[in-house]
Order: C-alpha cells, then structure tokens, then sequence
C-alpha cells in the first residue's frame, strides 16, 4: 500500500484551534466484516487490532468524571469488539448520547444475534452505511452480496421502530462518492434516497449525510496507483470555502484509538498525527482527567481540505 502523509505534510492550510469538548469518538479496533474502497481505516476481516477492556474502562471513567455529550464508536466495525455492548450499556446509564457507526451487514453476522434489538433497548443512534440505493455501486464499492445485506439490516432496523416517524430512535445512513468527486447537494441527494428506498423496499431513515472520501489509506493508496492522486488534490484545493472552517468537527471532537491515544480526529488517527501537546509523549485518555483541550491547535496537513470542499464534510455529514 502507498503511503500518502509524505504527499500531504507540506500544507498552507488555514490554523485551527480547538473549541470546547463535546464528542469522544472511539475507535473500538480495525476488524471489519467488510473490506471497502473507500475505507480510510483500512479496515477488514484480517485486521487484529482490538480495544482492551482496560481502555473501555477508561472511556467509562472518563465519561462519568468528564461533561462529554457523544460517544461516538467506529470501527472496523464498532460492534466486533467484545466489551462494545458493556461500553454501550455503561455510557447509557449516564445518559450519555451514544451513536454506533454501523455497516449494516454486521447485524446478520454469526455471534451477532440480538444486535438489533440491543441498539433499540439502549436507544442507540444508528448511523448506517449505504453509499447508494443501486445494488451494481453498494457491491463495486463494498463486495458482492453487500447491497442485500444492508437492505436486510435496515429492514431490522425498520421493524423495530428506527427511522419511523414519531420515534426517539434515530437512524441515519452515510454516502460516499463511488470515485475521486466531491459528494452532491446532501439535501437533493437525501431526498432521492428516500424516494428510492420507500419505493423499492418500503424502507425509512430520518437523515442522510455525505461524506468526502479522505486521500488517505486504501482510497489515497488506490489514487496514487492508478496516477490520480495529484488531480484529487487539485479538486479539493480548488473547492475549498472558508466558510466551512467554523464547523469542523475537530474543533469539537477528540477521537480516540484502540490503544486509547488521542487524536483530532479519526482522520489524523489513521495518518498517525497525534494531537498536538508541546511534549515528546503523546496524549492518552487518562490526560483528559487532567487537562482542557480547549484553544489546543489541531493537527493539520493537505487532507484536510477534503472536510472544507465544497459543502464540507465531517461525520455528521455536509458542513454548509
């Protein structure tokens, strides 16, 4: 795999400071049921990295001592990390807003069974995979038999009160752009998708978020091999809008690695740029006890002009 921070260090992008800490978002591990494209962890079915239950110990301390609003658990897929539902189960008793970034498919794997209706008992926030409603792009992008999956994971979800109307449980799906282009309106887009699904599958969702995909890990690797890697650049540099800086979830968000090492965000995780401390050791969970990360400044290089083109992108979705 091609290494892309070497291409993106060097950046004049704009200073940023962190504001006030409302999100943890963890990553549980990089083990995945799926392998996608797109997939800036680089995630997959081989990968063994895996949260400690001391480090999801940690999170529930912290999260009791600590005024964080979100938990906010990825993956890999969240769910395959043994102690996701005691972490889940912990973090809803402090009436801490709890969203699981869910592939869908997940919830039919074996050892999985009775996922679906943990999520509702716990009122967790679903925000599920889906980067089409055609089965031809979900599978391309994702593996054979995955459009199926999901639409039979949503339909789960559906019957259990998700994304229905006069429900407290909430259930968002994600897009992606198949290739090296900017995501479309997120409103037009959002609105298309409920259409299509209602029509085809009598499926239901309250919000969809588009999401820029990050030239780094598979989907940078794939663009520098195939020579394409300069122009995707060149298209998020040339979409740029600075109005999008006051709203990126770096300012808000410290995202958290399966070893509890701290970062700006899951981005900056997979590059491997650490928050920014003035010391030689880098920030652990246990340093949020003690320290404000308030007017920090953010860990930057080129990629993240992908969070600020166009309608901005973050993981709740369009910015602008």
């Amino acid at each position: 795999m091609h290494a892309t921070l070497p291409l993106l260090e060097v950046t004049n992008f704009p200073r940023l400071r962190r504001a006030q800490l409302e999100t943890l978002q963890v990553n549980l591990g990089y083990r995945c049921n799926q392998q996608c494209l797109h997939c800036h962890v680089n995630a997959g079915p081989n990968r063994k990295e895996n949260m400690e239950q001391d480090t999801v110990e940690n999170i529930i301390h912290l999260l009791k001592h600590k005024n964080i609003q979100t938990l906010d658990l990825t993956g890999g897929a969240p769910e395959l990390n043994p102690f996701f539902r005691h972490l889940v189960t912990e973090a809803r008793k402090l009436n801490t807003r709890v969203i699981d970034r869910c592939n869908l498919t997940i919830l039919d794997e074996p050892g999985q069974e009775g996922l679906a209706e943990f999520l509702a008992e716990q009122q967790v926030e679903v925000v599920a995979s889906l980067p089409c409603y055609s089965k031809e792009n979900v599978d391309s992008q994702r593996g054979k038999g995955v459009f199926t999956g999901s639409i039979k994971g949503l339909k789960k979800l559906n019957a259990l009160g998700y994304g229905k109307a006069n429900s407290n449980l909430v259930l968002n799906l994600v897009y992606n752009p198949l290739g090296a282009d900017l995501p479309p309106s997120q409103t037009e887009l959002e609105q298309s998708y409920k259409k299509e699904l209602k029509n085809a599958f009598d499926i239901e969702f309250n919000n969809l978020f588009t999401i820029t995909n990050m030239p780094i890990k598979r989907f940078g690797s794939t663009l520098i091999s195939k020579g394409k890697f300069k122009d995707y650049m060149q298209l998020l540099y040339d979409n740029y809008s600075h109005e999008n800086l006051g709203n990126v979830m770096c300012k808000t968000t410290v995202s958290v690695d399966w070893r509890g090492y701290l970062y700006d965000c899951d981005f900056n995780q997979m590059l491997d740029l650490p928050m920014q401390n003035g010391k030689s050791t880098q920030f652990h969970l246990k340093d949020l006890l003690e320290i404000d990360v308030n007017g920090l400044d953010v860990a930057i290089a080129d990629h993240c002009y992908g969070c600020t083109a166009g309608q901005g992108s973050s993981c709740g979705g369009a910015l602008g």
